[in-house]
This record gives structure tokens, sequence and C-alpha cells, in this order.
């Protein structure tokens, strides 16, 4: 679904609700009996580039959690801790009751702008499919982003990874990523629809395909004459943390 377009039930939900808490709470409430839903791209997509990235051993944040499965799978894929974070008590209820026999699952209410709850340096991974993008849909978003990619450097542990999974280009992601106190090596990568349909469907030759690294200038963008041949790609940036 796409901002400004009405869901099954009618609903029609504004761009600018996308950072606000009521707009997830109304939203999981009239969603049709709650079905897990992932934005962007599955866990089997996305695969490759967590197991290569993010250790299972590694204690994960999940931004945005939402009522993905994505976490889910991760734990049955060998993961043993994923701490799933929402804006949301509504979703974050029902993943509880949903994934409570899931030792690796933890679930908090919590808003990704300010996650004092956690100590610095206390995660090694933090991964965001999506909701940095649903941030940078609503009100005073370039604040929104910069107090959230604040709080993922402040809680990330030095020679940890930040994956963002996102539709947002280097023109209107790199210059949040690169912002003063941020200190991260940034690797992107994109990844194409049909690439994700060979993978899945195991028509690939090797997932490594899909794995190399997009070569950016040295302020972190495109070269230029780049052009995206699939409008349906996602970027992945990976970022680790320096210091």
């Amino acid at each position: 679904m796409q901002p400004g377009e009405a869901s099954a039930t009618g609903t029609m939900w504004k761009a600018t609700d996308y950072g606000d808490a009521g707009y997830w709470d109304a939203r999981y409430k009239t969603e049709k009996g709650g079905a897990p839903f992932d934005w962007y791209r599955s866990y089997a997509a996305l695969r490759p580039f967590l197991r290569h990235f993010v250790p299972t051993s590694s204690r994960v944040l999940m931004l945005g959690c939402g009522n993905s499965l994505m976490s889910e799978h991760m734990a049955m894929d060998g993961y043993t801790e994923i701490v799933n974070v929402d804006i949301s008590s509504v979703v974050i209820d029902m993943m509880k009751q949903r994934h409570g026999h899931i030792p690796q699952l933890t679930y908090m209410e919590m808003d990704v702008r300010d996650m004092s709850l956690f100590a610095d340096t206390s995660f090694e991974s933090v991964v965001d499919k999506g909701t940095l993008d649903a941030l940078m849909c609503g009100t005073d978003a370039s604040q929104a982003a910069s107090q959230m990619l604040g709080e993922v450097n402040r809680v990330l542990k030095q020679g940890g990874i930040y994956m963002l999974i996102t539709y947002g280009a280097p023109s209107a992601r790199v210059q949040y990523l690169k912002q003063a106190g941020l200190n991260w090596k940034l690797t992107l990568y994109i990844l194409s629809s049909s690439r994700v349909e060979e993978e899945i469907n195991g028509s690939s030759s090797s997932a490594e395909l899909s794995m190399e690294p997009v070569p950016l200038t040295e302020n972190g963008q495109l070269p230029p004459g780049f052009v995206l041949g699939d409008l349906e790609s996602h970027y992945i940036y990976v970022c680790e943390k320096l210091n």
C-alpha cells in the first residue's frame, strides 16, 4: 500500500501519518485479521545479505518490526537474540502473543527517535527495513531521520552493522547517513526484483551475484550516468560503525 491509498477496509492513510503512533495503532486495529505483512522484501530475499553481514550470534535490534515475519524467520534460521521495537503498542501486544513461544524474540513498544531504555553500545547489529523511509514520509522528516540515526549510532557497538533497506537512493539518504556525529563505513548494494525471484526460486547460479557493491563517488553518490534498470529495486546500505 502506498501513502494516500485506501486500505481494504476503506480507510484512507496519509503519508504524513507514517511517523505517528496513533496512525499505526489505528491501522493495526483496522486491518483485517492482523495478518503478518512484510514491507519491501521477505527474509528469504534478504538472507544472503543478513547472513553475510549480521552474525547469527549477534544481538540484533529490529527497528519498526510491525507484524512482519522477518524476525521469526531469522530465529528459525539460527539467530539467537532479536530485540524488536515498534512505536505501536497495538502491534507490540499482538506480536508478543503471536511469538511468545519463541525465546529468541523480545518485543518492546518504543519510538526509534528515543531509545534511551537501551544502554550505549548494546547491540552488534541493527536492521531497518522501511522504518527510516516511514519517518521520511512524516512531518519534520529531516529532524526525525537525524534523531533516529543518532540513536542507532549510540546503541551500536564499534564494528557493528546498521543495515538499511530502503527505496531511497544515495541522493536522498547519504546526507543523513553522513551527518555530523556518525562515523560509518558505508557500502551500497542494490537488490532488484528479478534477482529476488531468482534467489527465492533457486534459479540463480550464485546468491553472491547480487552482492556486488555499487561504486560510489567520494561524496557517497552514484557515479555519473548510473541508471537503475529496475525501478522496483531496493537499496541496501551496510553501515559499519568505525568508532
